[in-house]
């Protein structure tokens, strides 16, 4: 996956990739990602939080302790603030996949907008699927829950990334043909 599915990197943020929902990414292709519910997903939250922790470490940024990351998942899945959704390795059924995705009222329609805030498949299942499992899932929640577009972000130099996002149909201008767009970021 590489460096951030999403904007905030613990401070940091990065220009978005943009995909309109109507037909992006198919359908399920089978059933190695799961989405993590309520107070049942306590295993799945801490493994979820336990890759996002990975994440960040590898690409060298600060991360909170994994616990840290699980108490706050947990908040904001009860509020229904995200969605979290985990790959499993189809031998052992081990977490070794995380997507984060958020929800919002459009302000251009009356629908929602999804938001893949991370997006991290760990270096030894990397190009065998996973993450593309992943954004399938997230794109077909995000159209379940009334979503009629999605962004994400990713940087520049992340090949093996913006390669899996421009697969699934996002692309990285405004509008078809548009100009590059670029994020900015500030801490208040």
């Amino acid at each position: 996956m590489g460096r951030r599915a999403g904007s905030r990197v613990w401070g940091k943020q990065l220009p978005p990739e943009r995909v309109n929902l109507r037909g992006a990414c198919g359908g399920r292709l089978s059933n190695m990602v799961e989405t993590v519910v309520g107070r049942s997903g306590g295993e799945g939250l801490a493994a979820a939080a336990q890759l996002l922790h990975d994440f960040n470490v590898e690409y060298h940024e600060p991360t909170p302790a994994p616990y840290e990351l699980a108490t706050r998942l947990a908040e904001l899945v009860a509020g229904d603030h995200v969605t979290v959704l985990l790959a499993r390795a189809h031998e052992t059924g081990a977490a070794i996949g995380v997507a984060v995705m958020r929800l919002h009222p459009s302000v251009w329609s009356g629908a929602q907008e999804a938001y893949l805030a991370e997006l991290y498949v760990v270096p030894s299942r990397r190009g065998q699927g996973y993450g593309r499992e992943l954004i399938t899932e997230a794109m077909r929640v995000a159209r379940e829950r009334g979503a009629d577009y999605a962004f994400l972000v990713t940087s520049e130099d992340d090949l093996l990334a913006r390669r899996l996002y421009e697969a699934a149909g996002f692309r990285r201008t405004e509008g078809d043909g548009g100009p590059l767009m670029l994020a900015y970021e500030r801490d208040l």
